[in-house]
Formats: structure tokens, sequence, C-alpha cells
């Protein structure tokens, strides 16, 4: 089996890849135990001891009325009404997401909330499951076990039939859209890499403004991304692919000057409308394809002919 050396620093944006390509239902929970509001509390508390469970949904019929926790539990064993009806002990303000959401928005959602659990329902707003944190990283996993054992078949594939050139670094990153705090750490990552790896300085430069600039544009219009530099014997390829919403006439959007950020991000400093031009500009090749609702790539070659010939 062949074998190429892995950058851990690709891990990052793997990972992010796959929070955003996942959603909610590829990694929660279908079968959900739940109850009818008119169940006592003592009979929640034994449903949650036989399933080795700290939440319970009170629903009919897949309709969501509220969620009974162990907090609940212990409360009312402390004031003695573990005969009281579900429905009236319930937390009725239950956070809930949708089963069709990235898989990120849980993570955002755990981060905020800090609670263990979240039901989720599905386009009707019936209840569809329920995800906690080590759904997630289950599902997360078996992703990049797929990926891992792809990325071989890949390689493998590539060595049988000579299906072009291999690269011989390999980086990626995700973006999160609206991330400001964060913006341009990828450029910086893929420039001190090919420094690294002696790059001319001018050449280095060249791709810290391409990079710079699709990265800027994943974060300022797109709903998060993957940013890619390949390094091959003569030529560096800079590649981002986002999720939408797509460009609505590429050709005014290649236009010096012409933007679609809204005020605020002008206010930051940001959306000037020079950044696919910048990226041309400074590319040997340069292609963009985009569709409304799909998502946009671009991809810009850089000549750095490492032989000398």
């Amino acid at each position: 089996m062949a074998t190429v050396p892995i950058d851990t620093g690709s891990s990052p944006g793997v990972v992010l890849e796959m929070l955003y390509s996942l959603r909610v239902k590829d990694a929660m929970t279908t079968s959900v135990v739940t109850a009818p509001p008119d169940v006592s509390l003592r009979s929640v508390q034994e449903l949650m001891r036989n399933h080795a469970i700290t939440a319970v949904p009170i629903a009919e019929e897949r309709r969501l009325h509220g969620i009974v926790s162990i907090g609940d539990i212990i409360g009312a064993l402390d004031a003695g009404r573990m005969d009281q009806c579900a429905g009236d002990a319930m937390t009725v303000s239950v956070i809930s997401l949708d089963d069709e959401m990235p898989l990120s928005f849980a993570v955002t959602y755990f981060d905020r909330y800090k609670f263990g659990r979240f039901p989720v329902l599905d386009s009707t707003g019936r209840l569809a499951g329920i995800i906690t944190a080590s759904d997630i990283l289950r599902r997360l996993l078996i992703a990049l076990n797929n990926e891992i054992v792809s990325m071989e078949q890949r390689i493998e594939g590539r060595h049988a039939h000579a299906e072009g050139p291999i690269p011989t670094m390999e980086l990626s990153f995700g973006t999160v859209p609206l991330d400001f705090s964060s913006a341009g750490s990828i450029s910086t990552r893929f420039k001190k890499s090919l420094v690294e790896k002696d790059c001319p300085a001018p050449i280095a430069r060249k791709v810290a403004v391409a990079s710079y600039e699709l990265e800027l544009n994943q974060v300022i219009h797109s709903k998060g991304g993957v940013m890619r530099l390949r390094l091959y014997d003569d030529t560096i390829e800079i590649s981002a692919q986002d999720e939408g919403p797509g460009i609505p006439d590429v050709e005014e959007a290649m236009r010096e000057g012409f933007s679609t950020a809204n005020e605020w991000v002008r206010s930051l400093g940001f959306g000037a409308g020079m950044g696919l031009p910048n990226v041309k500009r400074v590319a040997d090749d340069f292609s963009i394809q985009s569709e409304m609702g799909k998502g946009t790539s671009v991809r810009a070659t850089i000549i750095w002919n490492r032989t000398g010939v």
C-alpha cells in the first residue's frame, strides 16, 4: 500500500469541512425514549433508570411539549412530588435543533448553552431525534475513518493509473462565516509553509495575496468553506470551495470595485471589491465557477519552477 506523509496541520480543516457538510440528522439518535404528559415523574424516573439516560422528552404523536431532566427528578424527590404529572413539571422552554442544520450549528449550541443534549425536530416540527456531544464525536470519527480510506484509495489509484501529478505538500483549512478575528490566519499558514520549503519571497507573497483574498471572500460572502494549498514540482495551486450562496454575476464580480458586502462589513474595513481581481492579477492561471444556492469554486495557480528548467 502506498503511503504519503500527512501534514497534521490539515486536520482542523478536514474536521471543519465535515462539520459543514454533515447535517444534524446524520449524527442524531433517532430511537428516542419519550413519555406522554400525563405520566408521573416516578414513571419518567423509571425510564431514565432502565435506559441509562438523563433526560426524557415529553411528547405526544412526536409533538414535543417539553423535557424532563435528571435535575427535575432530583428537585421532585426533594419536594416529595414524584407523583406529579410530567406535563406539569417539565421544562417547556426547550431549545431544539432542526435536522437539516449543519452539524457545526450543533457544536455551537453545545458551546453556548452547556446542555447535555438537544431535541431535534424535522421540517414539520415533529420530534425526529435527540443529539448529544458523544453523538457528534462518534459521527466525526466515522467520517474521518471514511475519509482516510477514501484518501488511501485515491492515492493507490493515482499510483496504479498515473492519473496526473501528486502534490508534494497539501494543506487544508476550513473558514467560518463572519469570523473576522481569525481571518487571514490561513493565508499566513500557507505562506509560512512555503517559506519553510525555501520558496522565493516574491512567489510566497503572490500566494499570500491570493489566499488572503479568497479567504476573506469566504468569511464575508459565504456560509463557510475550505481553503487548500497544493505544492507540485513546478506550480503552487490555491483552491477555495464554499457552500454558497453563489455569485449571481461572475463577470460583474470580477470587476474592480464591485462588492456585495453590507455596510457593517464595510465599516470593519473589508469588502472593497478588489478580492477576485487581485487573485487573478497575481495568478498565472485563474478559474472560477459558481452556482446559485450551491457555492463557488476558485482555483489560482502560481508557477514556481524549482527544477530550473
